[in-house]
Parts: C-alpha cells; sequence; structure tokens
C-alpha cells in the first residue's frame, strides 16, 4: 500500500496558531437545518470578507466549477463493554481497519488491555488484545456470530456508539446528524464536518447550475482530534488515512480543471486527497493509498482552487492547513472576527468558504 508522506521546512511554531475562544461558541448541536449554518466567505483575491447563510454557497459557485466530497461514512465505532475475565468496564474506540477482523483502536482503561485480554459488547462482540502498537493503541481481533450477522457493522450497529469528538459533551437525538447526506462507504472514526451543512435539496439545485460533483473517500481517524504538541509545526507526526478516488472521479475534476473550472473541495479531508493525488501540474491521478499529508503554510496547493470549511480548533493541524491556503495572519483575523460575530465553532459549527 502506498503511503503518501509531504512536509517543507519552516520556522513556525504551533503557537503561531493560537487563538482565544470561549467555551459558550464551541457548538454542542447542529443547526435545526443544515444548510441554515452561518457562511463566512473569505475572498482571497479582493481581501474581503462576507457573512451570509450557508444555503448562499450556491451563489458562490459557477457553473464549471466542480464540487468534491468525502462519502465516507462514519461507524458506530465507540464501544462499551466489560472484561471476560474480571467483568471490569472497557471503552474500545476503533480507529482503522488493518485486515478483516483486526483493527486498530483506542482503549480506555489501557491497563486492562493487555496483550491477550479479552472483552464482551452487549454480548453478540467479542474482541482479543494481540498487539499495542505506536501511541499505546491496541491491534484488536474481533469476533461474532457470522452464521446471525453478516459484517462487523452490522454488529456495529446494535452495541456502537457514534463517536462524537471529546468537546461535544451533550447527547446527540439524531446519530443522522453527525452523518452527511451523501455518506456511503462506512469506515470513518469522525465525520467530514464540512460537509454536514449540505442537504439534498441545495446539492440537487448546485447539479441544476451545472456545477460537476464529485466523491472521493477518505476514511478520517481519530487524529483529526489530536493536539500538535511539538514546539515547531514541522516535528508534528501526521496520522495516516486510507483513501481511494476512482478514474471517473479523476476524469471528472481533470476535464472541469482544463475548461478553467474551479476544484472546489468539501472539507479538509477531500483536500487532502486531491493534494496527494495531484501532480506537479495539477492532473488528479486515480489512487488508493493512505496518505499523511501535511498541509501548512508554506506548501503550494497543485490541485484546489477553493475550500469549504469548518472553524478548527486552536493550533490544530486543520487551521494550520486553511492557514496555507488563505494566509496566516488573514485567518487569523478572520477568526477573530468570527468570535465576535458569535460563530458556532467546531464540527457542529458554522461553516466558512476561502475562495
Amino acid at each position: 500500500m502506498e503511503i503518501i508522506n509531504e512536509r517543507k521546512a519552516t520556522d513556525l511554531q504551533t503557537s503561531d496558531f493560537y487563538y482565544e475562544l470561549p467555551q459558550e461558541l464551541i457548538a454542542q448541536t447542529p443547526a435545526q437545518k443544515r444548510d441554515m449554518s452561518r457562511l463566512m466567505v473569505i475572498d482571497r483575491e479582493k481581501d474581503t470578507v462576507t457573512h451570509r447563510r450557508f444555503e448562499n454557497i450556491i451563489d458562490y459557485l459557477n457553473p464549471e466549477d466542480v464540487l468534491v466530497v468525502n462519502s465516507s461514512k462514519v461507524i458506530p465505532a465507540r464501544l462499551i463493554g466489560v472484561s471476560e475475565k474480571t467483568g471490569s468496564p472497557m471503552e474500545l474506540l476503533l480507529l482503522r481497519a488493518r485486515e478483516k477482523g483486526l483493527w486498530e483502536c483506542l482503549v480506555r482503561p489501557g491497563k486492562r488491555a493487555k496483550i491477550g485480554a479479552t472483552f464482551s459488547f452487549g454480548g453478540i462482540l467479542q474482541a482479543a488484545v494481540e498487539d499495542i502498537v505506536e501511541e499505546g493503541n491496541r491491534l484488536v481481533r474481533f469476533s461474532y456470530d457470522t452464521s446471525r450477522y453478516t459484517s462487523i457493522y452490522e454488529v456495529l450497529d446494535l452495541v456502537g456508539n457514534m463517536p462524537l469528538p471529546p468537546y461535544i459533551t451533550q447527547k446527540l437525538e439524531d446519530k443522522n446528524r453527525y452523518q452527511t447526506v451523501y455518506a456511503k462507504e462506512l469506515g470513518s472514526a469522525a465525520a467530514p464536518t464540512a460537509g454536514l451543512h449540505f442537504t439534498e435539496e441545495l446539492l440537487s439545485a448546485i447539479r441544476a447550475k451545472g456545477v460537476g460533483y464529485a466523491e472521493v473517500t477518505l476514511h478520517v481517524g481519530l487524529g483529526t482530534f489530536r493536539p500538535v504538541k511539538a514546539k515547531r509545526i514541522e516535528d508534528h507526526t501526521m496520522h495516516l488515512e486510507h483513501f481511494h478516488i476512482q478514474k471517473e472521479t479523476a476524469d471528472l475534476i481533470n476535464e472541469r480543471k482544463a475548461k478553467g473550472g474551479r476544484i472546489v473541495a468539501v472539507g479538509t479531508t477531500s483536500c487532502r486527497v486531491l493534494e496527494s493525488v495531484a501532480d506537479e501540474n495539477g492532473i488528479i491521478h486515480p489512487m488508493e493509498a493512505e496518505t499523511g499529508i501535511f498541509i501548512y503554510p508554506g506548501y503550494k496547493f497543485k490541485a484546489i482552487d477553493a475550500l469549504i470549511t469548518n472553524f478548527h480548533l486552536p493550533e490544530s493541524t486543520l487551521l494550520m492547513l486553511v492557514s496555507a491556503l488563505a494566509g496566516k495572519e488573514r485567518m487569523l483575523k478572520a477568526y477573530k472576527e468570527a468570535v465576535e460575530e458569535r460563530y458556532r465553532f467546531f464540527s457542529f459549527g458554522d461553516a466558512m468558504l476561502i475562495q
């Protein structure tokens, strides 16, 4: 399996991407209607900031453009069960499949998850720890009654919980609100949240305008929430995430680009796929691989022209990525304005278009 990594030398510090955020601006619940969240539009050429609603995103898309979304679907990856030996409670979070039946997991508490330890979840899913890997994660072998259930995903639907980010403390009433309306391929431990703002109706209207629509798949790992602990950003190690992009998708994107259209990525995950598969001439190539591409100021974008994204955590790799596209000073100034205008932040928060 090919692994894509890319980084540039820089003097930037992680602390250069800090900003003050009042706790009450962290959105705990999604907007009542997906496309009624707010939208901040940053025009890099005009150096302007405009405040709209997300339903107005169609006004900023041209018929020749192509909208690229991440079709990965969140699995109910959070499991709460017990040790088969002692009955003690254990929590597992499935991060990514290593092979059929074998998953890399985050475990809590770690002291109960020694190699050979076994656990049960809901009486229908069993787990055995086979190895301890980087950062203390475990390789866990899952088993279930294959005569009753067709796949582990069917079992997870019964015993698993949605793995909401740690900053969301309220219970999610409708678990579908942590899925995009175009989610298809099971595999993510977190939602590609920029896409949560789209409705079926809005996507239909965008297509009717002539805008191209393309799907890539990147399965989001928990590393998207991990803080950057390195003092210098270039010393941070990105987590690997599995992705694929089909030939038909690559052809559509290249065709639109050749005719003068823009590639508008929905979310940092779609952006990372496109930048991982683009050559130096900006041509998109079909591929299945793992990417650990780290995009921060100094990076030269090869593929995307515009980005739809959410508001990201201070000192996060996601804030570094959008700062690479829009400029660090401009981005921190925009975030300051968003705080003053009482935008809602993070996964269930408001949106931004950088064009």
